[in-house]
């Protein structure tokens, strides 16, 4: 388990390190390759840095309310909702954070959950209403302990981050090649070894506004698949049971209904893939948001040293399961003829 956690961090900070990395040479290179030189490339640099910090304060303090409004979620309390309360009042206990995060429920049945918030002092928990109907109170635990290891980790900040430096990336690529095809990268330079090195760098800047941005989404991706293993991890460490975790996704998995209130720019917040479809893929893409979710099953099932026969469906699986008909009930039987008089 602390293997995991360990695992999963170092490569996140590796991957956003590189998503740094590559923002700062796609800026230097556009800048030396329009502006000309390094002090071009440092100038427009520092351009892009101070527009990528002004959309970062932005995100950090409307982006979950932004969230939770577009999901359709409502606020409810211990007298509303006292199990669903109680358990997030047990894990944020258990996670030592400062206070409990608001609680929301999304009037959907499909069974879901995320966490949203700038840090532990303002967060939040949503569920749907189909994943408290689905869900014994363990399983629940399960997957509030995940949501709760993505707000202990900062994953919410993280993630904004990340997205705020993609998006940038994509934006300033996406300026760089409208201006150059329209005819702003043409101007001409001192002389013949100039106009030649200008013609490289412009080669260059036009090549990594192509692939910076395919390269960033796919590491933001990769980055969202970790953290995703990361909160399993953490959460695990807060229930210390693996098993509950192991079956709550299982019963999500599933479960075929697409989340209604989900879309592509809030999937990746959710703890499974609220946009399901009927094709189950066992290899992650590279730019899907989640891990396949029968390898992290696994992954929890060798936590807990046990095998897949562990998974039997929780109680109110078990119930809801029962509670639909196998097929279309019989016709009545006909009703006999009178006997005559």
């Amino acid at each position: 388990m602390y293997e995991q956690i360990r695992r999963n961090r170092r490569a996140s900070w590796l991957l956003m390190g590189f998503v740094v990395t590559l923002f700062a040479v796609l800026g230097f290179a556009i800048g030396a390759a329009v502006i000309g030189g390094v002090n071009g490339g440092i100038g427009l640099l520092g351009v892009f840095g101070v527009a990528a910090i002004a959309w970062s304060i932005l995100g950090y303090y409307s982006g979950d309310k932004m969230v939770l409004a577009v999901s359709g979620a409502h606020q409810v309390s211990h007298e509303n909702e006292p199990q669903l309360f109680n358990v997030v009042e047990e894990m944020t206990i258990a996670a030592g954070l400062p206070n409990v995060p608001a609680v929301y429920v999304i009037e959907e049945r499909a069974p879901n959950a995320f966490a949203t918030g700038r840090d532990p002092q303002h967060s939040s928990v949503a569920v749907t209403r189909g994943l408290m109907q689905l869900l014994d109170r363990e399983e629940l635990q399960g997957v509030i302990a995940h949501e709760m290891s993505h707000i202990r980790n900062y994953d919410i900040r993280f993630a904004t981050l990340v997205g705020i430096l993609v998006g940038m990336i994509a934006l300033v690529a996406d300026f760089f090649l409208r201006f150059t095809f329209w005819g702003g990268g043409g101007r001409r330079r001192g002389g013949d070894s100039n106009d030649q090195a200008g013609a490289i760098l412009m080669v260059v800047a036009i090549v990594l506004a192509i692939l910076a941005p395919l390269a960033a989404y796919s590491v933001q991706f990769a980055i969202s698949r970790r953290r995703e293993y990361l909160a399993d991890a953490s959460g695990v460490e807060l229930t210390r049971n693996p098993l509950g975790l192991a079956r709550a996704l299982s019963d999500i998995a599933g479960d075929p209904r697409p989340l209604r209130a989900a879309n592509r720019a809030t999937a990746h917040l959710f703890i499974a893939n609220p946009l399901k479809n009927k094709k189950t893929k066992e290899v992650s893409g590279v730019f899907d948001t989640h891990p396949p979710i029968q390898k992290r099953i696994g992954i929890l099932l060798e936590m807990a040293h046990v095998g897949p026969e562990a998974l039997v469906p929780g109680r109110k699986a078990m119930a809801a399961a029962a509670a639909l008909p196998p097929h279309d009930p019989p016709p009545p039987p006909a009703v006999p003829p009178a006997a005559p008089a």
